[in-house]
């Protein structure tokens, strides 16, 4: 099955790219980041495990997800697989991230993939899973800007 759907868009941050990278760059820290999510077993700096309670009436229970750093070039791009499985449900989402130095911090140009929905997710309206994939991404950022403000003391 091929691509499914694609999001893009941009976040800014007042951290350098030097003092960003690292931490988008850490599934450790990203799993963090996951709104809702409950981090599960000892995370890896190129792999972490969660369970999300999604609240979208079209997935029940639970889902596994793991967040893997599939490639990572310094303080330019980052690249994240998420796989996520539950009842009679799993997806697989790549998102790239491409990091650029700002006058007063750094810009995150973001595109996020849907490559492959399975089990009953393929027979979800189209519009539902966009809808539920705009508001994770949205607040996923609102989180990781929430943990890096914590972690910066800024």
């Amino acid at each position: 099955m091929g691509l499914i759907m694609t999001f893009e868009g941009e976040q800014d941050f007042p951290l350098s790219a030097a003092e960003l990278w690292p931490r988008l760059s850490d599934a450790r820290f990203l799993v963090d980041c996951v709104p809702d999510a409950i981090v599960q077993g000892q995370p890896e700096a190129v792999r972490a495990q969660c369970i999300v309670r999604p609240g979208f009436a079209f997935v029940r229970g639970s889902l596994d997800v793991t967040l893997e750093i599939a490639e990572a070039r310094a303080n330019e791009l980052i690249r994240v697989v998420a796989l996520s499985k539950g009842i009679g449900s799993r997806s697989e989402v790549e998102a790239r991230l491409t990091i650029s130095d700002r006058d007063s911090g750094s810009r995150v140009h973001w595109q996020v993939e849907v490559k492959k929905l399975g089990g009953l997710l393929k027979a979800v309206p189209s519009g539902l899973i966009r809808g539920a994939a705009q508001k994770v991404i949205a607040d996923m950022w609102t989180q990781t800007t929430l943990k890096l403000a914590e972690s910066s003391g800024k």
